[in-house]
């Protein structure tokens, strides 16, 4: 079994924390990786044992941090790897456990206790080609100027669902629905269902609304504006763009994987439950 590691590079309890996992799997007899980036910010791992993220070709990544490191696996590596997080960042959505829980969590991997959750990705398109990092949270259309809206027409499967004047527009994943698609007015997916949100940002007048599509769907973006706009990928990933592209999002063929202990979605709301019964 490998493993590789990946810390959060600004905070020093992450990056000490990874280097003592790394020991423990070390010690313990495994082949371990370390992120060049993670070195180059606690340079006390084997150089030997360094490589680039899209390098990684391992059976397990444990990232410290916080959901930007994890998307910043997902972004780099060219394989869908199985994921263990633990929580050393501000926000903590996608990870699952806490740098107390660290080795033990560890061990029940070791053990075979654990379960894979995938999640569903989006790739995107412009003008009919894909070299952009497939999104885990969303693809969000802005516009390019502070304060002037962009106009644009949005297709689901080649139908027309709606034209936009709007801040930009946002396609989300499950996973990503309790981000910034949330923060403008979309609703919660169950992360289990395959299906996407589309939500426009501020849009004038207020007839646009957030809407839900099988995750099999195409979404094709017009833009009618004459100004240049912005595609983000996750919070990540950034590109200026023109106004006389076509950008496509749909379905990646690949998948984020995470390794899970539990199965519960709404832990504290089936404890609830329990407790009035």
């Amino acid at each position: 079994m490998k493993f590789g590691i990946v810390a959060r590079r600004d905070r020093e309890e992450a990056l000490k924390l990874a280097y003592r996992v790394y020991d423990f799997l070390k010690v313990s007899g495994y082949d371990v990786v370390v992120d060049m980036d993670t070195y180059k910010h606690f340079p006390h791992f084997d150089e030997g044992d360094v490589l680039p993220l899209e390098e990684f070709d391992v059976d397990f990544i444990i990232a410290i941090g916080g959901d930007g490191t994890i998307l910043r696996v997902e972004h780099h590596t060219k394989r869908d790897i199985p994921i263990l997080s633990v929580n050393m960042g501000t926000l903590g959505f996608l990870t699952e456990v806490e740098p107390s829980e660290t080795f033990f969590a560890i061990n029940r991997l070791l053990e075979g206790d654990y379960y894979i959750d995938e999640r569903i990705k989006l790739r995107t398109f412009i003008d009919g080609k894909g070299n952009i990092p497939d999104a885990l949270n969303e693809v969000a259309i802005l516009t390019g100027v502070p304060g002037k809206i962009i106009h644009l027409k949005y297709y689901v499967d080649g139908g027309l669902a709606d034209e936009v004047r709007a801040d930009g527009l946002v396609v989300s994943t499950p996973t990503g629905s309790t981000g910034y698609a949330m923060s403008a007015g979309g609703p919660f997916l169950d992360p289990r269902l395959d299906t996407m949100v589309i939500v426009p940002l501020l849009p004038m007048p207020k007839t646009s609304v957030p809407i839900v599509i099988p995750g099999t769907s195409t979404v094709e973006i017009e833009l009618i504006t004459e100004r240049e706009i912005i595609l983000v990928v996750d919070g990540q990933y950034y590109e200026h763009l023109p106004s006389n592209v076509w950008i496509t999002v749909k379905k990646s063929p690949r998948k984020a994987k995470f390794v899970r202990f539990s199965r519960e979605i709404y832990p504290k709301y089936t404890m609830k439950i329990k407790e009035r019964h």
